[in-house]
């Protein structure tokens, strides 16, 4: 069952307090986390009612040996390629789990592109710009934040470009 909270409520995670500082407008859903589900990107959107391709899952690849965050549909695959290309790669891999979660500060299937311990580039599909609001990770399983896709881009200088495959 998925709710709207006050960020204060939830004690706050970098993401919503990266959010409330910057002054963006957003809201904070919660639902509860089932860690037997094997999709936590699918449970968020079947949790809260919403299409999957308005809810983002964040990832972290290795391009060219530097860490890249890639925000995509979770009804939808990254292609490593465009990625790469995005950013001016060559090569793109998924990283080892263990280094995104020390990068990032947060846990796999909790990442958020806002908030993150090492800022690192980051890619949003442009798909997002077909919503006027999309939801991502808040920073911890259970937790996502609703905004729109102009907001998270500039609040995560990320460039927009094709990286999702449905």
């Amino acid at each position: 069952m998925a709710r709207k909270t006050n960020r204060r409520q939830q004690g706050g995670t970098p993401a919503t307090v990266a959010l409330t500082a910057a002054g963006v407008p957003g809201t904070v859903h919660s639902y509860d986390h089932d860690p037997a589900h094997p999709s936590f990107g699918q449970e968020a959107a079947e949790a809260m009612g919403v299409p999957p391709e308005q809810v983002f899952k964040t990832l972290i690849a290795d391009v060219d040996g530097a860490l890249t965050v890639a925000v995509v549909p979770v009804a939808g695959r990254l292609d490593l390629k465009a990625l790469a290309s995005a950013v001016g790669g060559k090569r793109a891999a998924m990283a080892d789990p263990a280094l995104a979660e020390r990068a990032t500060g947060y846990v796999r299937g909790g990442i958020s592109p806002l908030g993150q311990r090492k800022r690192l580039p980051t890619v949003l599909d442009s798909s997002a710009s077909e919503h006027e609001t999309i939801r991502v990770s808040a920073g911890r399983r259970g937790l996502e934040i609703e905004l729109s896709p102009a907001d998270l881009a500039r609040l995560t200088d990320a460039v927009l470009a094709p990286i999702g495959r449905m």
